[in-house]
């Protein structure tokens, strides 16, 4: 791995981690009320596309990166839409 590599490969690890305190935060509360519906739904879209993306150009820091950060977001996604419609729902 030369030195470029191991940049794009440390930036993914940062920008990937920093995923991980709001997915267990939405998890531990059980509640996404201040997250934004549109922000999030626009991210994973795009960070779906980056994946496609390092796919296509067997680039393992992009595809890594992006995977984990797909699964990650689109946790939170998912827990807004969950936790937003039970809220509404009274809690069921």
């Amino acid at each position: 791995m030369n030195e470029t590599q191991a940049i794009g490969m440390a930036a993914a690890f940062c920008t990937t981690l920093s995923f991980v305190p709001q997915v267990w935060r939405v998890w531990k509360t059980r509640s996404a009320k201040d997250i934004s519906l549109g922000m999030y739904g626009i991210f994973v879209s795009g960070v779906a596309m980056w994946l496609v993306y390092g796919l296509r150009v067997s680039d393992p820091a992009i595809i890594a990166a992006n995977a984990v950060t797909l699964v990650l977001a689109g946790s939170v996604l998912a827990m807004k839409l969950i936790f937003d419609r039970n809220e509404k729902c009274g809690g069921m």
